[in-house]
């Protein structure tokens, strides 16, 4: 509660990280508090600002999670077989279009293995053992933690063959029926490109499910912006053509990472290390496979 709490430097930020309510947490606070005599945080508009005396023991908190993580990770290392569940949190796209296809492969190849797939965006401390594995768009900063660049993959925009060869070269991008995230996700990368480069009129379908998005492209609804990586594998879609002239006038392409990322003492457990050595041989041969299109 402590450690929450000082690292999130809110109540309803600390409720998040432990699945509890923000009154819980500050109850709990409170008991330690007068079980110590000392104030460890200050309640401020700004947020819960911790004390010297907060600050003095949170290292000794983060000693005492480690410690945690380390007796799991020393019992996981009895494991001699593949066999268990292995929690793992993703994007919704990366889960839809990248790994659930290749679970029938990983079924075949380790029988007993059970997977949960925590398919959304947000923050899952592998610390406090929320997931055993992360896929993520950024490697993490902190934590004692293990990380794979897996995914370094360009988005480009991506129709159905039909409507690119509808479309031909492209003179004026707002030609294009497009397809893009709604307004809470305008901001993504990939989102924002085509709206630096199509008109409100242009555009046929905003929806903020990636896996929609996708649909409404091999439907030939229009086109958006895709990772190379997602689509290679889509032998009915392809790259929309631009005129020389216009293509040097467009913004520069989004570039996209995706991190495998694991507890340091839970990486070696069998059946987290048959799960991460599964997903870096198949995601790192898809990135490997993308380079070889891109410089064809």
């Amino acid at each position: 509660m402590l450690l929450a709490l000082h690292r999130s430097r809110s109540l309803s930020g600390a409720a998040t990280v432990l699945g509890v309510d923000a009154s819980t947490v500050g109850r709990r606070i409170d008991a330690l508090e007068a079980a110590l005599g000392a104030r460890l945080f200050e309640r401020t508009p700004d947020g819960a600002v911790p004390t010297v005396v907060a600050d003095e023991l949170a290292p000794h908190a983060e000693a005492m999670e480690r410690a945690a993580i380390e007796l799991a990770g020393g019992a996981g290392a009895f494991e001699r077989e593949v066999e268990g569940i292995v929690r793992m949190s993703l994007p919704p796209g990366i889960a839809d279009l990248m790994i659930a296809p290749l679970l029938p492969a990983l079924r075949a190849r380790h029988p007993r293995l059970r997977l949960e797939l925590d398919a959304r965006v947000g923050y899952v401390d592998l610390a406090r053992r929320e997931a055993d594995l992360v896929l993520r768009s950024h490697r993490p900063e902190r934590g004692d933690l293990v990380a794979l660049r897996v995914v370094e993959s360009r988005s480009v925009p991506i129709a159905h063959e039909k409507l690119v060869a509808k479309l031909g070269r492209v003179r004026d991008p707002a030609e294009v029926p497009w397809i893009t995230y709604g307004q809470d996700l305008a901001h993504i990368a990939d989102a924002a490109w085509v709206l630096a480069v199509a008109p409100e009129t242009s555009l046929v379908l905003r929806t903020s499910s990636f896996t929609a998005q996708v649909a409404a492209v091999e439907a030939g609804l229009g086109a958006t912006v895709l990772p190379e990586s997602l689509v290679a594998a889509r032998p009915a879609l392809a790259k929309v053509a631009f005129t020389r002239t216009v293509g040097a006038r467009l913004p520069p392409y989004p570039e996209g990472q995706l991190w495998l990322v694991a507890h340091r003492a839970m990486r070696s457990v069998p059946r987290v290390a048959a799960v991460w050595d599964f997903v870096a041989e198949h995601t790192l041969g898809l990135r490997a496979r993308t380079r070889g299109r891109a410089g064809s």
